[in-house]
């Protein structure tokens, strides 16, 4: 993919926002935001890496004798942060009627810097040593887990080494193999970093570590360790329910990563291809995607 084909709206902070109801048109499920406010709680939780910079929303608590169902924990693409998610955590909570958790991984956002590049491993590390520990600081026994992009591959990981805790699994434009037209995107986005406007941007969210943050997307990504990997040798281990969503127009994929999460998962699992999308659908589609994650998630609870 040429840089040509990489739009603004392909970096995450360079976006305003989901497109209004006139610009994306919405489902027969999409669900409709309310005014309601959601709060949220920051929290401070830590870490060998340093502290991590974590976030809760709310919608309300379950009445006497109602058992709250399990929270969503969001994981955060290659350039995100809590920040980035702008209101999606806050709507997710309100349409779902659940507690959403959203964390800054260490050394992104506001969560400390770290003295290194994460090593060529770094996605399963996630999973096996940061995302178990926020959990239980956040008191966190049971959980839908959620991630957009890499956070998504996270996701995967988290679903299959931690069985006992994820009892659903939804991901946003997840990749699965380190195909051509991924690496070209990254090459492409990484260029348009050479205007200082862009470096701003993206200094907004990461402060003094944005640098960091695209030295370890593309030093991972582009790096000869990264060429032949694949979760097809993960997928498998997972065995709750999945919802895979993703567009047909994305800038970093091709449709080869929601089949092949649809091929070798090893629960029930749900594709969502959506026509037009790019790389962010829950900006791009806001509505359509509640809509489905809302209908979905009481289909993933074993009956009463």
């Amino acid at each position: 993919m040429s840089s040509s084909s990489v739009s603004d709206a392909s970096v995450p902070f360079a976006s305003s926002g989901p497109p209004s109801s006139s610009d994306s048109p919405a489902s027969s499920d999409a669900f409709t935001p309310s005014d309601a406010p959601v709060p949220s709680e920051d929290f401070w939780l830590t870490h060998p890496l340093g502290r991590i910079s974590a976030r809760a929303w709310r919608p309300g608590t379950p009445g006497p004798g109602v058992t709250e169902a399990p929270p969503i924990v969001l994981l955060h693409d290659s350039l995100g942060c809590i920040e980035l998610w702008r209101d999606f955590p806050a709507v997710l909570a309100r349409c779902t009627g659940r507690s959403v958790y959203a964390y800054d991984r260490p050394g992104f956002g506001r969560s400390d810097a770290r003295t290194g590049l994460p090593s060529a491993n770094f996605i399963a590390e996630e999973a096996q040593e940061v995302f178990p520990s926020v959990c239980e600081q956040l008191g966190l026994s049971a959980v839908v887990v959620m991630g957009h992009s890499v956070g998504g591959i996270m996701a995967i990981h988290c679903a299959a080494g931690h069985a006992d805790r994820c009892v659903a699994l939804v991901t946003l434009a997840a990749q699965t193999c380190a195909e051509e037209r991924t690496r070209a995107g990254i090459r492409a986005t990484l260029k348009s970093f050479e205007d200082p406007a862009q470096m701003a941007r993206l200094a907004r969210y990461h402060g003094d570590k944005a640098a960091w943050v695209l030295a370890a997307w593309g030093g991972s990504w582009l790096g000869q360790d990264f060429e032949g990997w694949s979760m097809t040798g993960v997928l498998p281990q997972v065995r709750c329910p999945v919802l895979a969503i993703h567009g047909d127009r994305d800038e970093y994929s091709t449709t080869i990563h929601p089949d092949q999460i649809g091929q070798y998962s090893g629960g029930p699992t749900r594709i969502e291809l959506m026509p037009g999308v790019g790389h962010f659908p829950h900006r791009e589609r806001q509505g359509d995607v509640l809509g489905l994650i809302q209908a979905w998630l009481p289909r993933t609870e074993p009956p009463a």
